[in-house]
């Protein structure tokens, strides 16, 4: 084999090994590590589930006017695919008191930890399914009960899973 064939297969291999790393080194800084920036959110007034940032405060600016009629979904897949669009429901609401929103703004704005503990904190945390009337405080029986019925497997056998945007 002659010198200049010996320097064409080099640079063949070369161009090769490098299309390898440019590709896995793409795959790598476009792979999702699965978690969200985003979050479901219900706007009450309109009844209808919108995606807004995860670190967002609720209750918050809704979709329709600037009432802060917002709350946090969770959203569930009963078959226990998250793609799966229809087997997606809304498994509870969840809102903050006046007070631990207060506090966690600004918490959030000074970069320290709210006033309140954390213990003190689940008492104005405030759960419901989208059917109750009213809210309750996940510090309660039928707040612990809201947030956990959603997690029993469906008669096929699936295992509910939380889904996200």
């Amino acid at each position: 084999m002659n010198a200049k064939a010996s320097n064409l297969i080099k640079a063949t291999v070369a161009a090769g090994l490098f299309g390898f790393a440019a590709a896995q080194a793409w795959r790598f800084l476009h792979q999702s590590d699965g978690i969200s920036e985003k979050a479901f959110y219900y706007d009450l007034s309109e009844q209808k589930l919108f995606v807004a940032e995860r670190g967002l405060i609720p209750p918050i600016r809704g979709i329709n006017d600037a009432t802060e009629d917002g709350v946090r979904a969770v959203v569930i897949s009963r078959s226990g695919k998250p793609d799966d669009q229809a087997a997606r429901e809304i498994a509870y609401l969840e809102m903050y008191s006046p007070e631990l929103k207060r506090q966690m703004q600004e918490a959030k704005a000074t970069g320290s930890s709210p006033a309140m503990g954390r213990t003190a904190a689940q008492s104005h945390r405030l759960v419901k399914r989208v059917k109750d009337a009213e809210w309750v405080s996940l510090a309660t029986p039928e707040g612990e009960r809201i947030v956990a019925e959603w997690t029993s497997a469906a008669p096929d056998g699936a295992t509910p899973v939380v889904c996200s945007p």
